[in-house]
């Protein structure tokens, strides 16, 4: 007889287990649509973290300085005419 619990126990808590790990989640539903004003903002922190590494690379050496302003400007332009799209997105 407790074999018989054991193994009924054993196909119980599979069971649970299997229906844990793989029961579909409504996840997808609750995500709203990202707006344009989200997509700006979220690249408007990864250009300043391509600042940011931009800048500890050029002191660690590894860019030289043509290189290093270069790049910045590009960085800096890039950001400038993102910010002014928050800007224009947010006043509206």
């Amino acid at each position: 007889m407790n074999e018989t619990l054991g193994m009924i126990a054993g196909l119980f808590l599979l069971l649970a287990l299997m229906v844990y790990t793989f029961w579909p989640e409504n996840g997808f539903a609750s995500h709203r649509e990202k707006t344009r004003l989200d997509f700006l903002l979220e690249r408007k922190e990864q250009l300043y973290e391509n600042l940011r590494d931009l800048n500890f690379e050029y002191r660690a050496g590894k860019y030289p300085e043509e290189d290093f302003q270069a790049q910045r400007a590009l960085l800096e332009n890039e950001t400038a005419q993102l910010l002014a799209e928050i800007d224009h997105l947010q006043q509206a």
